[in-house]
């Protein structure tokens, strides 16, 4: 599977996956003060395949030069701008529960391109509480909201049963990407993008490979 970055060349999925990898290996040489990396640096540092990774180098339009490597600085400006983090962007968030809150907490968000705008919940309990520097707004509101600040990101945090319900009025929004953390499957027209994070699933992963790779 290939996905594409705006009007731009699509890239394979399993790289995408592996660009932020490259992108904290790169980083760290640049604080190092080392002009340039090679392939076979990164690769050693992730223990990956260094031919997978020249390939994925490749096709992030950098040209290595031989003896020397890749110039760490055009790489960096690369990978940020195939992977999105060289905008920025507005996000809402839906479903402020631990989760939710944990999302709206972490600053590792602004500084790839998503700002959280808002933060939405149907609980009058959490309504009006500060969050991590965002007071919560009642679901009501929400379409309004994400109409009049033309938001395209949602960030979904909500229970299963109300995952579709939610997605429904934030598709008519014109929300155009979703990011989901709720268990349930969404149905969105084909225009809309969604990215599927399933925790318990990655949790099943993780207690197996515990049970059979650990003994």
């Amino acid at each position: 599977m290939e996905i594409a970055t705006g009007i731009r060349k699509k890239y394979p999925v399993p790289m995408i996956r592996r660009l932020p990898s490259y992108l904290r290996i790169i980083k760290s040489y640049s604080y190092g003060g080392i002009e340039y990396i090679s392939a076979t640096d990164i690769a050693n540092e992730l223990g990956y395949d260094s031919v997978k990774v020249r390939k994925d180098l490749a096709l992030t339009g950098v040209c290595g030069k031989p003896r020397m490597g890749y110039k760490v600085d055009e790489l960096i400006r690369a990978i940020r701008s195939i992977v999105g983090w060289d905008k920025n962007s507005e996000a809402v968030l839906v479903g402020t529960g631990c989760l939710g809150s944990a999302l709206l907490g972490f600053t590792g968000f602004s500084r790839r391109g998503i700002n959280f705008a808002a933060a939405f919940d149907v609980d009058p309990h959490k309504i009006g509480m500060t969050v991590h520097g965002h007071t919560v707004m009642p679901m009501r509101g929400m379409k309004n909201f994400i109409t009049e600040r033309k938001i395209e990101i949602a960030v979904l945090t909500v229970p299963a049963d109300a995952a579709q319900e939610t997605v429904d009025i934030l598709v008519d929004a014109g929300i155009k990407g979703i990011w989901n953390f709720s268990p349930a499957i969404l149905k969105v027209p084909a225009r809309v993008v969604t990215q599927n994070e399933n925790l318990m699933s990655g949790l099943a992963v993780f207690m197996v490979k515990m049970a059979t790779e650990s003994v």
